[in-house]
């Protein structure tokens, strides 16, 4: 379907009303509420704002939705998919006021894009499944930018963790992927032990990388998002290391002072029975 001229991508938009509790009223109702707060007259802070000064902001709530899925809180993530969608809403407003596009634009854009990348919906493309559907998507989006090189435009600033993902859901697209699960696993051990067997600082933060490397496609393979599950591990972490460091205090151990095993056999007595990673002590090898 790339290539079609928008009507006929529009064609395949579904009637019928709205499927949403106002039928898209409220929608409507925050672009004229934003629209209000800059014209003359309006919030003097809304109206000095500008994209540049809007950038972290986004940033912040993107934050904070990430950490009420974490936290399987549905309450939060409404009230923070709000934020976001308030920050799409505000840079559309002052893209109109510059003449340069509007927040239908914006909507416009998405419909054509999920129309065309979801040619097994909208055509007559038959997929095996959800693998596939993401594997088209990038092959399409590469073709549709020109795309020459798998790094391209993918942002500097994205966390090393996602940018492997994308880099690696990108190679997929063109068909260098692990066809199983088992292939990455082996990866992965393969280069742990060569991290094991590491003669130098660099040599083992190059093993390092890779190793990290091979985990993440072992999530690719598995359907997870590496972020989110450091993300999890690294709370579950922190909260076994305050409930240990409490229960050490209140019996007057030196955890410090213990060996690693002395260690691990310690947190098993108080509830603790795995730890991802023992805790660096000093003087100690790790």
């Amino acid at each position: 379907m790339t290539g079609r001229p928008p009507d006929e991508v529009f064609a395949h938009v579904p009637s019928g009303p709205v499927p949403s509790g106002d039928r898209g009223e409220r929608l409507l109702d925050l672009v004229r509420v934003m629209s209000r707060l800059r014209q003359p007259g309006g919030c003097p802070w809304d109206r000095e704002q500008s994209h540049r000064t809007l950038a972290r902001h986004l940033l912040e709530e993107t934050h904070e939705v990430l950490e009420a899925i974490d936290a399987g809180d549905r309450g939060r993530l409404r009230e923070e998919l709000g934020d976001v969608l308030l920050q799409v809403v505000f840079h559309a407003q002052m893209a109109a006021e510059e003449g340069a596009w509007d927040v239908d634009d914006v909507a416009r854009g998405v419909v054509e894009k999920l129309i065309r990348r979801h040619p097994h919906v909208f055509g007559e493309l038959e997929v095996s499944g959800a693998d596939e559907v993401l594997v088209n998507w990038e092959r399409l989006k590469a073709e549709e930018k020109g795309r020459k090189h798998v790094e391209d435009d993918i942002p500097p600033t994205l966390p090393a963790l996602s940018r492997a993902a994308k880099v690696l859901r990108r190679a997929a697209g063109w068909g260098v992927d692990w066809r199983t699960t088992d292939g990455a696993m082996g990866k992965l051990r393969e280069e742990v032990e060569e991290l094991a067997g590491a003669a130098t600082p660099e040599e083992a933060e190059e093993e390092l990388g890779d190793v990290l490397f091979a985990a993440v496609a072992v999530a690719r393979r598995l359907g997870s998002d590496p972020e989110s599950a450091l993300r999890r591990s690294t709370a579950k972490f922190a909260e076994r290391y305050e409930r240990a460091l409490a229960q050490a205090r209140e019996e007057g151990v030196d955890l410090a002072a213990l060996s690693e095993d002395e260690l691990l056999a310690y947190l098993k007595t108080i509830g603790i029975p795995q730890v991802e990673e023992a805790p660096h002590r000093p003087g100690s090898n790790g």
